[in-house]
């Protein structure tokens, strides 16, 4: 691979990590490319990209974010690939261990950036499967706001009928 080759790879992938608020770096050392294509197609089939980069251009790539990644600098060992998700910072978690599901060990989480938080090691994994999405986070807080609105609302209609029927039982009376 040339220079000019390279520099265009890092520039490409620099504007690729800067336009993505969540991205896995992954181990696909000991993968073979079967396993590999078939990672990369379930990636493909739930809106995700999956890409194996030089650990060197990874680091010049990373190094030009604005966001401390000093962490994820340092698990750049062996092959390493990039799971890049636009949507939902859960997603590569999930992808992973739907894929280990199939009988595959492989890949191994080397380290996460989701929203300038770095998640480094496999043991994260589980505690990245369970992060909320942005539009389920607003989805909670809007069931929030809105419950306490509603038990005013159910307060004043019962308590309007209550009140309605007391007035009526006092002008009978009279």
């Amino acid at each position: 691979m040339t220079r000019e080759e390279k520099e265009i790879i890092v520039k490409d992938l620099s504007e690729k990590l800067a336009n993505t608020n969540y991205f896995y770096i992954t181990d696909a050392s000991t993968m073979s490319v079967a396993s590999i294509n078939q990672f990369r197609r379930m990636a493909f089939d739930r809106g995700l990209e999956y890409k194996v980069f030089k650990n060197t251009l990874i680091k010049k790539a990373l190094d030009t974010l604005d966001a401390d990644t000093s962490a994820l600098e340092d698990v750049l060992k062996g092959s390493s690939g990039i799971v890049f998700s636009a949507e939902a910072g859960n997603a590569p978690a999930k992808l992973i261990k739907d894929f280990r599901k199939k009988g595959n060990t492989l890949p191994l989480l080397k380290g996460a950036f989701i929203d300038a938080g770095v998640y480094i090691g496999d043991n994260q994994l589980d505690t990245l499967t369970s992060i909320k999405s942005k539009d389920e986070l607003i989805g909670d807080i809007i069931g929030l706001l809105q419950s306490p609105a509603k038990n005013v609302v159910s307060a004043l209609q019962s308590s309007g009928g209550k009140l309605a029927g007391i007035l009526k039982t006092l002008s009978e009376k009279e």
